[in-house]
Parts: C-alpha cells; structure tokens; sequence
C-alpha cells in the first residue's frame, strides 16, 4: 500500500513543546491520522482513536477541532495519537511548558495513569524538577559547555507517587547546580 509507514518509523512516537494537530481534522480524526497512514480500516482506526480519547479525558471532544480546545486538551490529543500507534520508545520534548500549573498537574498524572497501563518507554525532556521527580524513574542531569549526562540519578521513591516530593526535589536541585558532592 503507497501511503503505509514502514515499520521503522512505528518504532517512536514524538509529542513536541508546540501543538502538533492538524487544524482541519477533528480531534478524532487527529488521533486517527497515523492509523489511517498504517492502512488501518476506518473502522479499526476510529474504535483504537476513541480508546484513547478516553484514556486521556477527551471523548466528549472527538468532534471538535483543535480551535476549539484549551492548550492541555491539545496536548493530551497530541499524546493520544502518538500512543495509539503502539510505539516502542515516546519521545516527549516539553510537551507541558507552556501549560498553567493546574493544567500541566493533570497532564502530569494522566502521563502517570497512561504509563501504568502500556509498555512503552517515554524519553521525557523536561526543566521542571517536580516533573521530572513524579514522572521519571531515572533521571539524566544535562550539564553544559561541553553538553552531556552529568549525573544519572535513580529515583528511590516507589510508584504511585505524589505529585509533591519536595525533598527530593531540592536534593535534586542542589545537586544539578553543582552545591553537593
């Protein structure tokens, strides 16, 4: 089939910092897309799409369109379709930095929801510590001049976590900006 994406590219899934949807498509439709491109019946592609629309809080939207949705439902979308295509390896680059703290909470803990019930490795980039701490059970610090892992921290505390784990945040913020041993 001419318009079927090689296996290859199935392999990861990126959710970008900016929202990625197509404008003209409903939310659906978004969530669809890179079904559609595997060659995926409609039908197949629209059960998989609402399935996901429902794991991330979303089924009442399915018809609506990406200017019609707040910045965390565009987001959550964006998720939704990157997962729906069973990637092996997420790649989230910021994918909540432009979000107000309530927003970016929620999306926080349906991340955490979503990685209970997949099998998939989520390469999540982020600055925010509390994020980094509640989502991550390892951690790469990223040191500059020259680039590169500075340290790789194991995260000790079991899942479900809290979304507030502030002593670790502080150890992990002290010791990126070099203040401990």
């Amino acid at each position: 089939m001419a318009n079927r994406l090689p296996d290859l590219d199935r392999d990861r899934g990126m959710v970008f910092q900016g929202y990625t949807l197509f404008p003209w498509r409903t939310v659906k439709q978004n969530v669809m897309f890179g079904l559609e491109m595997q060659g995926q019946s409609s039908a197949d592609a629209e059960g998989t799409a609402r399935e996901w629309l429902e794991m991330v809080g979303l089924s009442r939207f399915e018809e609506s369109y990406p200017h019609e949705l707040s910045g965390g439902m565009k987001q959550r979308v964006a998720i939704a379709r990157a997962l729906a295509n069973e990637p092996r390896i997420l790649i989230m680059d910021e994918p909540f930095g432009a979000l107000d703290a309530l927003t970016r909470a929620r999306c926080r803990l349906i991340c955490s929801q979503i990685w209970k019930k997949v099998d998939v490795t989520i390469l999540f980039i982020t600055h925010d510590l509390d994020e980094a701490v509640y989502l991550s059970d390892r951690i790469l610090v990223l040191g500059v001049n020259p680039g590169g892992i500075r340290e790789c921290i194991e995260n000790p505390v079991p899942r479900p976590r809290t979304p507030r784990i502030s002593f670790l945040r502080r150890n992990f913020w002290l010791s990126s900006a070099g203040l401990t041993n």
